[in-house]
């Protein structure tokens, strides 16, 4: 008798030791189309499903955009999405390397530059423009002057600095404000009212404006591998989410529906986010552009971008300072001061029903 209460004793206490160990993370999301499945990743359970699978458990976070950013930065957060901008900037400039693991998306249409009173590109030095500073709407306007042949105008245009959640609402309640720099749907609600234009879109530079999910490097290294099968487990649930929006008929409507009410969108205005929005609804395609030549044509021209703005910190004196390795294992940049990661092999593992 005393050797089946010890025998249970132990088991007690191996099966508490096992759920105690079972580490927890935390992915945040902020609003904008190909980031929004998260909402209903969470809701309809596919992350639970999966972070049982490789027993971890996964949290979903909703925030601001820049806040997003800061608590990936802080290390409040594990896992993040973000534009391959910010996934170079931000964590580079505080010194968090990052890794790739999900290129979910890019930008085609979804980021617009938008006038009042059909004002030109031209007419913009002296006028009020609001964006969300040190992010993609930043570049995205910097491409826009360039390829209009004003960009040393920049300068004289005064940026102000106003949160996502807030720019649409402070746009159109504030007539002093000529121009603004945002995403859908916060453009398709300023683009309703009359005397709007839109007279730039990230269509115009395809493959650009990459939308991730990002984890902490230092995660993947773990000894006890915790971070790789939280890697695997948001990777899982990631296709298992496109497998479901990108069907047909009255079921993946119903998906689709239940996303936009994460983003408080109807059916009709997520589709028409979507309809700007390059999915890459199988892993195999994303695998296929993290590995072309174009992308890395399209980081060179980011990175500059980002040390030309300061955005890499005071005390980085040269773009190579910040670097990226490809999948390809080459570096753009010094080798020993890796800061981007593009790691394709999780994206492969889903592609080959290995997760």
């Amino acid at each position: 008798m005393r050797r089946l209460l010890l025998f249970f004793s132990l088991i007690a206490v191996s099966s508490g030791a096992f759920a105690q160990s079972k580490p927890t993370f935390t992915v945040g999301w902020s609003i904008y189309a190909g980031w929004t499945p998260y909402y209903y990743m969470a809701k309809a359970g596919l992350l639970k499903k999966w972070a049982d699978k490789y027993n971890v458990t996964i949290k979903a976070q909703r925030f601001d955009y820049a806040p997003s950013l800061d608590a990936f930065v802080a290390k409040n957060i594990d896992a993040c999405t973000m534009t391959n901008m910010e996934a170079l900037d931000m964590p580079a400039a505080s010194g968090v390397p990052t890794t790739t693991i999900i290129i979910g998306d890019y930008s085609n249409g979804n980021d617009q530059l938008i006038v009042r009173n059909g004002i030109g590109i031209k007419d913009l030095p002296g006028k009020k423009l609001l964006l969300v500073q040190k992010t993609v709407s930043e570049y995205l306007f910097d491409r826009a002057m360039t390829i209009s042949g004003v960009r040393d105008d920049i300068k004289k245009v005064r940026l102000i600095n106003t949160s996502d959640s807030d720019i649409a609402t402070a746009f159109l309640s504030d007539s002093s404000a000529s121009a603004v720099v945002t995403w859908k749907p916060m453009v398709s609600q300023i683009l309703k009212q009359k005397g709007m234009t839109s007279l730039f879109s990230s269509s115009q530079i395809p493959g650009e404006i990459l939308d991730l999910t990002v984890i902490r490097t230092d995660l993947l290294d773990r000894p006890d591998g915790s971070g790789q099968r939280f890697a695997k487990a948001l990777a899982g649930a990631w296709y298992e989410m496109m497998t479901l929006m990108s069907a047909k008929g009255p079921a993946a409507d119903k998906v689709l529906t239940e996303i936009g009410e994460g983003s408080q969108d109807s059916l009709a205005s997520y589709k028409e986010q979507l309809s700007t929005t390059k999915m890459f609804y199988t892993p195999q395609s994303a695998v296929d552009f993290g590995a072309s030549p174009d992308l890395k044509t399209k980081m060179a021209l980011v990175r500059q971008f980002v040390f030309d703005h300061g955005l890499l910190g005071a005390n980085t004196k040269s773009v190579d300072d910040v670097a990226i390795r490809y999948p390809d294992k080459s570096v753009q940049g010094k080798a020993d001061r890796v800061r981007l990661v593009f790691d394709l092999s999780y994206m492969q593992m889903a592609a080959q029903g290995k997760l």
